[in-house]
């Protein structure tokens, strides 16, 4: 009689509990104290320190930006042109019409090539990408070459909207290029269409710039990649731009990182890698595009400082997106800092002292035992 008794009551404990570890805590669970291990609140703690610290950083060399250059101006003077309005005043010009803008736009611009250098990476499964893989400068660069050598444009807010076009039909034409059929575009072959892209419209821009030398004058000054001829205007055009592809960029966090298990687990975990792609393809023109477009082509930002953001805070997008973010401002902030002061009081400009800084930087990196994982 003993036997009739069901074994199933028993063991029943056993066969909950599995599904309960390997679909994390139930609700109950929740409400009863438990959630993330001490060691994993500990971690994002210290990343969420790092990014406020890092945060603060940015904050402290805009108002040094703002403060230095071939005149100095005392923090006094600069915190009362920042809140008053006096035009009679040189310091009130020079901080409003000058510093400000430029300071604003340097911040703009380099959490853009930040952002973009960290979404190519992603989307590439390439440490070795940076925004140009996708022959965005290049399209950039070739419609400034265009317009200054066929349409006798001088101004760089006349470049804007040139640039922005050129950056845009370049990044198309890669995905065109890369794509094969109804499949999407592979990292392989978007990296193999951007670089045939690039060189021809690299020789495109060698054959414009060396048939007119008024042309090649201009172009050079763009080229090198300046925040010296930032304005409010220029300010204005280019930072709608850059805000809806930092937005659009902050969306593609989390399926960045499902895509990064590859396509069938992706989909499992309900994202859509041609969907991805394609976003992705377009923050990275918007971002990269509207930041050539202003200051010209800075080289070593977005390919470094996201090796640098993955260091700190791991491969998790949720956190090397902000950290590329605030990272590239500060080094592009520094950067345009010590270029006026090196030389004062004339200036170097910025896109000169991102390579000597970003190159050293990378160089250790690469050196290191081990590299930031993908």
């Amino acid at each position: 009689m003993t036997n009739t008794a069901p074994p199933a009551r028993t063991a029943s404990p056993d066969t909950t509990a599995a599904p309960a570890a390997a679909d994390g805590p139930r609700p109950a669970q929740h409400a009863a104290g438990e959630g993330p291990s001490p060691a994993r609140r500990a971690q994002h703690a210290r990343r969420a320190a790092g990014l406020l610290a890092c945060t603060a950083l940015v904050a402290v060399l805009a108002v040094l930006s703002i403060g230095i250059g071939a005149k100095t101006i005392p923090p006094g003077d600069v915190l009362h042109a920042l809140l008053h309005h006096d035009p009679g005043n040189d310091d009130w010009i020079v901080v409003r019409t000058s510093r400000l803008p430029r300071s604003l736009l340097g911040i703009g611009v380099g959490i853009a090539l930040g952002l973009s250098g960290a979404l190519m990476q992603a989307l590439t499964r390439n440490p070795l990408a940076d925004p140009g893989l996708l022959g965005v400068n290049a399209g950039a660069a070739a419609a400034v070459a265009a317009a200054t050598a066929l349409l006798d444009l001088g101004a760089f807010t006349s470049y804007v909207w040139c640039a922005l076009l050129g950056a845009a039909v370049a990044a198309a034409a890669v995905h065109l290029l890369g794509t094969r059929g109804r499949s999407r575009a592979t990292p392989v072959r978007l990296a193999l269409a951007g670089t045939a892209v690039t060189a021809v419209l690299t020789a495109v821009v060698n054959g414009l710039i060396l048939l007119d030398p008024l042309a090649l004058n201009r172009f050079r000054f763009w080229q090198i990649g300046t925040l010296g001829a930032a304005d409010g205007a220029l300010a204005r055009q280019v930072l709608p731009f850059l805000a809806a592809g930092t937005l659009l960029a902050a969306l593609l966090a989390r399926p960045l990182n499902a895509l990064a298990l590859g396509d069938d687990t992706a989909r499992a975990l309900g994202a859509h890698p041609g969907r991805t792609q394609f976003a992705t393809m377009a923050a990275i023109t918007l971002l990269c595009g509207a930041a050539t477009a202003a200051v010209g082509p800075i080289a070593f930002v977005g390919l470094a400082v996201p090796h640098v953001a993955r260091l700190i805070a791991g491969p998790d997008q949720r956190w090397v997106l902000p950290y590329s973010a605030v990272l590239a401002a500060a080094l592009l902030l520094a950067s345009d800092i010590l270029g006026r002061v090196v030389l004062r009081p004339q200036e170097l400009e910025a896109g000169v002292v991102t390579a000597f800084l970003g190159a050293p930087l990378f160089i250790a990196l690469v050196r290191r035992k081990r590299i930031s994982e993908l």
